[in-house]
């Protein structure tokens, strides 16, 4: 009788055996996944927004005004001329 590799107490990740290369493997607890997010992360993240910022906020600006400025028209064609009904009773 065969006895699979699952019997055979091998996990997802070693059920192959591959020769000549060589893998190195880092415990989960020894790893910091945080390491310098604070230090290191957050200046990146101003450093990034200033150089795209010229960039993007200039169509989001043009956009946006765009948008305003058809909602009034649009308000203002939507509105009733009193000047029509000024005759009915």
């Amino acid at each position: 009788m065969r006895q699979t590799l699952t019997l055979l107490g091998k996990h997802f990740g070693e059920l192959a055996t591959v020769r000549g290369i060589i893998t190195y493997k880092l415990s989960p607890f020894e790893q910091r996944a945080f390491a310098g997010a604070i230090s290191q992360g957050l200046p990146n993240i101003f450093r990034r927004i200033r150089a795209k910022l010229f960039i993007v906020a200039p169509p989001f600006m043009l956009g946006y005004l765009v948008y305003t400025e058809n909602e009034k028209i649009h308000k203002k064609l939507m509105r009733k001329n009193p000047d029509d009904f000024k005759d009915d009773k």
